[in-house]
């Protein structure tokens, strides 16, 4: 058996669940390492029924993935959208989005060459560092939408760093480095862009200080579902996400956030929802 026994439990236990779905993935079209194949094989090994596609500023990924998919599993056609509410970054979920809708394309086409530019002038920065990874940055493939783990990998593949915690906190938490802008969509904007795709919008990964009224702020720009299950918060934490998002009105996404196939607590479905539960978006995307 390989790993430890909590690993193999895990994995286990993503199998044992009947009639799941995890909501939040990615794959190599942005900072995973999943190929839309792999990933809807994994899925299908953890015994979901349904897995969504939700890929960093960026819907390339569906296709293939349904291709793969074969029908053996629904894969539904989501983004993971860089927002900014309130001067603060957060990320929108997009569910049931069609990705060939142009406003949302357009806007996504714009984070992503925001994404590379921010990158180029992170590794010109590193490399003023003696890290140099412009190269390895400039080869990247241009469909993908790139983020900063991109530049982690490349720094291991160079010998600088052992580990993607290593890379982060040795050469990427710098302020030199993080300060490095990112493009965001306003809040109501990228709100606008998925309903107008015909999609259903969350905030994903929502804070644990979160105010009922940022929740109904952000519901009145048209927000209409809340990330309350997620890997990191506490169970605590997604019971009082419930009840905001009850309180709220809106319907309750969640799943793993999964980029790798570790840890186990961010597997692909180790962090599911029910399928009532998607039904719930499935039927406020259908009224778009």
């Amino acid at each position: 058996m390989k790993g430890s026994p909590f690993t193999h439990l895990c994995r286990q236990l993503t199998v044992l669940r009947p009639g799941r779905a995890d909501l939040h993935t990615h794959t190599t079209f942005s900072d995973g390492t999943h190929t839309p194949a792999g990933l809807v094989e994994r899925a299908i090994k953890a015994g979901l029924k349904a897995v969504a596609i939700t890929d960093h500023d960026t819907t390339a990924g569906v296709e293939a993935a349904r291709a793969a998919a074969g029908g053996a599993i629904e894969v539904i056609a989501g983004v993971e959208v860089t927002a900014e509410f309130r001067g603060a970054e957060i990320h929108l979920l997009g569910y049931f989005v069609r990705p060939g809708d142009e406003p949302l394309a357009a806007a996504l086409r714009d984070l992503q060459e925001s994404r590379r530019e921010r990158l180029l002038e992170m590794a010109r920065r590193l490399k003023a560092s003696g890290a140099d990874v412009e190269p390895g940055v400039a080869a990247l493939p241009a469909e993908v939408s790139l983020g900063r783990r991109h530049l982690a990998r490349l720094l291991i593949a160079a010998g600088h760093s052992r580990s993607l915690h290593g890379a982060f906190t040795r050469w990427l938490a710098g302020p030199d480095i993080v300060v490095v802008p990112k493009r965001r969509l306003a809040a109501a904007d990228a709100i606008a862009r998925i309903c107008g795709a015909g999609g259903v919008a969350s905030w994903a990964h929502p804070p644990a200080n979160l105010d009922l009224r940022e929740v109904e702020a952000l519901r009145a720009m048209g927000l209409q579902a809340l990330e309350c299950v997620y890997p990191w918060p506490s169970r605590a934490h997604e019971v009082r996400l419930r009840q905001l998002a009850k309180a709220a009105g809106l319907a309750v996404t969640g799943g793993s956030d999964s980029h790798d196939p570790g840890p186990a607590t961010r597997a692909i479905g180790a962090r599911t929802v029910t399928l009532d539960e998607v039904a719930t978006i499935r039927g406020l995307a259908a009224t778009r």
